[in-house]
């Protein structure tokens, strides 16, 4: 690929990390060394590159093979040294504000991960302690804000849409931000930057000052969907698995918008969450919503959901087509009832505790080869356990569509063998199948979608 244009600076922190002890920078910059510097690396990369058009992981880690970003202590913190960084991420010699607040929280978040890691105060062997590590990653990026009452909408959707349903998305934001309601998305293109864009104005209408735009996202997923500039609170978080049980946590209602294979992973997590005993009397409300011409890829998602998990999933997810106003109503009164759910039950507004999560749902998955063939899509398991498998398929097929190290696995082994019931497969097929029709699988002008997957009964 063509070198870019690129520049060099020094930054000092913005949004994170302003008061520091030097002993705590002496730590961050220890952390920040070794393994952990290629990950630091590859996130700061990204953000840089906010606004790029770029899918692919691979190609913009290679845009930039002489990028260097390294810690240095001053007296008075911390800053961070650039060589040839990407120069669109300044202006008049100086870091776009955003950008550089997204710099800093990529470095807080990788380096606390790495320190909890290293101190052993994580437990992985329980539903629990999982869950509290993802509190403690949320509270420490100053996430979690008690006594706000329940207002944060999660939209999920593709980074590789049409223009109208882009539009669609910006509309729907601009309806929810009329109600008050703030936006959280995976921080990408696409539907992670129409709801917050069409939100920031309705914003500025209503006179609400510190609405809020917050973007999740985790390393593997960042590279491949940069932070859009409206993103003005960034978690990062350590693998898929954490980053979707901080949506469903901090959370208060789930819109799915048109998308592809990440979106259909999503939706499954999160129905298969609904789908657990435990939670069938929790209010959370989901609504499935898109353009007129969006309509054939919310039945298909909506009927393969029926044909796999059954009649009972279905009914967890509202349908509306084309009614921007709707889906803010309805997603308002939503989460009116989460609100006097929790109040009933003492539960947290700003951290949902009485969700349960099944550990099938928080175990990283690595999509190798072996695991993907290995996936259990059979009928002889709970319904909740199904989706949590499917799930798994789908996240394996989003890394060998974006993701570096899937990409890399696909062009040494060929494409992900995945395997199962004739009456589970056929419809995945279908859907699949529909997905690289209506180019959903990769950003519009790439070239022709290769298939990274082969299924079989």
């Amino acid at each position: 690929m063509t070198p870019r244009k690129t520049t060099n600076a020094t930054v000092t922190p913005k949004g994170s990390l302003e008061t520091l002890s030097q002993r705590e920078v002496q730590q961050l910059r220890e952390t920040g060394s070794g393994s952990v510097y290629a990950l630091f690396r590859q996130c700061a990369l990204a953000i840089l590159n906010t606004g790029s058009h770029s899918d692919n992981a691979k190609t913009i880690l290679e845009a930039y093979p002489d990028f260097e970003i390294r810690i240095l202590q001053q007296d008075r913190g911390i800053r961070l040294e650039l060589c040839n960084a990407p120069a669109d991420a300044f202006v008049d010699g100086e870091m776009i504000a955003s950008t550089r607040e997204m710099l800093f929280s990529a470095l807080r978040d990788i380096v606390y991960t790495q320190s909890e890691l290293e101190n052993k105060r994580v437990d992985f062997s329980s539903s629990k302690g999982i869950t509290d590590y993802v509190f403690h990653l949320l509270r420490n990026a100053r996430t979690l804000r008690a006594g706000v009452e329940p207002k944060i909408v999660v939209c999920w959707g593709g980074h590789s849409i049409s223009t109208e349903e882009y539009k669609y998305t910006k509309v729907v934001g601009h309806e929810l931000g009329l109600r008050g309601l703030d936006i959280c998305t995976g921080c990408g293109p696409g539907v992670m930057k129409g709801p917050m864009k069409g939100a920031t104005i309705s914003h500025a209408k209503q006179r609400i000052v510190g609405g809020r735009y917050l973007g999740l996202t985790e390393p593997g997923i960042i590279a491949a969907e940069a932070p859009n500039p409206i993103v003005n609170e960034l978690v990062i978080l350590p693998d898929i698995e954490k980053r979707l049980e901080a949506f469903v946590r901090v959370g208060h209602g789930i819109i799915i918008f048109p998308g592809g294979a990440g979106t259909a992973e999503e939706l499954l997590y999160f129905l298969g969450i609904l789908m657990h005993p435990a939670n069938q009397d929790l209010p959370f409300p989901l609504i499935m919503t898109g353009p007129k011409k969006a309509a054939p890829y919310i039945e298909q998602l909506h009927e393969f959901i029926g044909a796999t998990l059954g009649p009972e999933a279905q009914q967890r997810c509202k349908i509306i087509i084309n009614d921007p106003s709707l889906v803010a109503r309805e997603m308002a009164q939503g989460i009116s009832e989460v609100t006097q759910y929790r109040r009933k039950q003492n539960d947290a507004f700003h951290f949902n505790w009485l969700l349960t999560i099944d550990e099938h749902f928080q175990h990283p998955f690595e999509p190798t080869h072996e695991n993907m063939a290995s996936l259990k899509l059979t009928r002889n398991q709970p319904v909740h356990e199904l989706a949590a498998h499917l799930r798994r398929a789908f996240s394996g097929i989003v890394a060998g569509n974006v993701k570096d190290k899937g990409i890399r696995r696909i062009e040494l082994h060929g494409p992900y063998e995945i395997t199962g019931d004739k009456d589970i497969m056929q419809p995945l097929d279908r859907l699949l199948q529909a997905f690289v029709e209506q180019h959903r699988m990769k950003l519009p002008g790439n070239t022709a979608y290769v298939p990274c997957y082969k299924l079989a009964t």
